[in-house]
């Protein structure tokens, strides 16, 4: 990420911490439970305040008993985050008061010299507030502010402290790079993979499955990196929690231009993946698969297996492979170089004139069959967009264009142009009742789309 005024959110377990991150936010990015330990990865949100951006870190609560899950891996994540913070809210609970915990963070804090605001939280009623702040003068904290995070109550006094310590480490600026989303199935090793590229240990890991829930931002090597929640089949999802991760998984797809599925090598392409595959193919981002945890593999060499997986599953085709390890990082680096490249492909551009080029020389070799003395008629080809590349293709009657010949034109293309793990999309377009322009959205019955991806499950199918 660029380098801007970082804000960390810190506190024990259950003081509404997501909640007043969320606040600030203006947005529902935190997941909210009323139960401890539901925060477990730093969370970042950049915001603008006052006219001023600046970057919040939603952050897991510190629990020095150790009674939460993964009491210690967020203890690291939040002492990491708070090493990059500029300054502090410190969250504490103004119903319960000061606890033992609240003292052994303050603690903490101190040590870091940085800019602390104290946030008491929980305050609904705004009379109490000096006397309720009296309790918490035993801190140390000079700068402090009573609010309530589900109500708003205080927030924008709490802010305006904040600011107050505010300065501009460098000029943000908006970068065109490639954003790339980590999914797979819970326990595949993606945050671990995360941890590989980053360099540090940025998210939780755990052989606990469903451990992330959080979708977590990286800025690294000129790529926005975000780490998903494990993608679980519906019915599996026992949790309210669990049902907000997939749904904070499915934004981070949304959100992305490639996604990178990490497959447990001992597992290979399960049924699951092949869904999670036709949904980046829907949303129409690139993919690249990272078949994860090879240092388990003994007496098999990598360049056999590809040809395994891709001759077992036809769909895997057209996408990048990887064989590697998030644990020890093995190959982990060659993903840069495939994601820079299915970025391009994404944002690639070919004009009407070599489209049609290919087109002459395409029918030259194989003419399409006439069916019942009608013989289809292809007028030209053209692109229409990008990320992902769609094409249109003019025809006098699509009743005429047969499934043999979609799948030989698509194949010549693939075969002309390099658009390893990228999606493509082909819609015909038919003259055979009234002319239509790039503009106008033609009736269903005129209009058949002819769609192929580098991850096509359809296609894996007829195979």
């Amino acid at each position: 990420m660029n380098k801007i005024f970082t804000v960390a959110i810190i506190g024990r377990p259950n003081v509404g911490k997501s909640a007043l991150f969320n606040r600030i936010a203006r947005e529902r990015k935190s997941i909210v439970e009323d139960i401890e330990g539901v925060t477990r990865d730093a969370l970042y949100s950049e915001v603008e305040v006052f006219g001023k951006k600046i970057r919040l870190v939603d952050t897991g609560g510190i629990d020095s008993q150790e009674v939460i899950a993964f009491s210690k891996e967020i203890r690291v994540q939040t002492l990491s985050a708070l090493d990059r913070a500029d300054a502090v809210i410190f969250v504490v609970d103004g119903v319960i008061g000061i606890t033992i915990q609240d003292e052994e963070i303050a603690q903490i804090l101190f040590k870091k010299t940085k800019p602390i605001v104290l946030a008491i939280n929980k305050v609904d009623d705004t009379s109490r507030s000096d006397q309720i702040m009296s309790k918490f003068y035993s801190l140390g904290i000079s700068d402090m502010m009573t609010v309530s995070a589900s109500h708003g109550n205080g927030v924008a006094d709490l802010l305006e402290m904040v600011m107050e310590t505010y300065y501009e480490p460098f000029i943000d600026e908006e970068l065109n790079i490639p954003k790339v989303a980590i999914v797979g199935r819970p326990n595949v090793g993606k945050s671990t993979l995360m941890n590989s590229i980053v360099g540090e240990e940025r998210c939780v890991v755990s052989p606990i499955p469903g451990t992330t829930r959080d979708t977590i931002d990286e800025q690294i090597g000129g790529v926005l990196f975000i780490d998903t929640a494990g993608l679980k089949r519906k019915q599996q999802e026992k949790e309210v929690i669990e049902k907000f991760a997939r749904i904070r998984t499915e934004e981070a797809i949304s959100r992305s231009d490639i996604c990178v599925l990490v497959i447990d090598v001992q597992d290979g392409i399960t049924a699951y993946e092949k869904t999670i595959l036709q949904l980046v193919e829907d949303q129409g981002k690139g993919c690249i698969l990272f078949v994860n945890k090879w240092d388990l593999i003994d007496n098999c060499r990598m360049e056999h297996a590809l040809i395994n997986l891709k001759h077992a599953h036809p769909v895997l085709e057209h996408i990048p492979i990887i064989l590697g390890s998030a644990k020890t990082g093995r190959n982990v680096a060659e993903l840069f170089t495939h994601i820079f490249h299915v970025y391009g492909n994404l944002q690639r551009r070919i004009t009407t004139g070599e489209l049609n080029t290919f087109l002459e020389r395409a029918i030259h070799t194989n003419h399409p069959s006439s069916i019942s003395g009608k013989r289809l008629r292809i007028y030209y080809l053209t692109q229409v967009s990008m990320k992902p590349p769609q094409f249109v293709l003019f025809v006098n009657d699509h009743e005429l264009f047969m499934e043999t010949y979609r799948r030989y034109l698509i194949n010549q293309f693939r075969k002309a142009y390099d658009y390893m793990g990228c999606p493509i999309r082909f819609k015909l377009k038919s003259r055979k009742r009234t002319k239509y322009s790039f503009s106008e959205k033609s009736h269903k019955s005129q209009e058949e789309p002819v769609y192929d991806h580098s991850a096509s499950i359809s296609d894996a199918n007829e195979d």
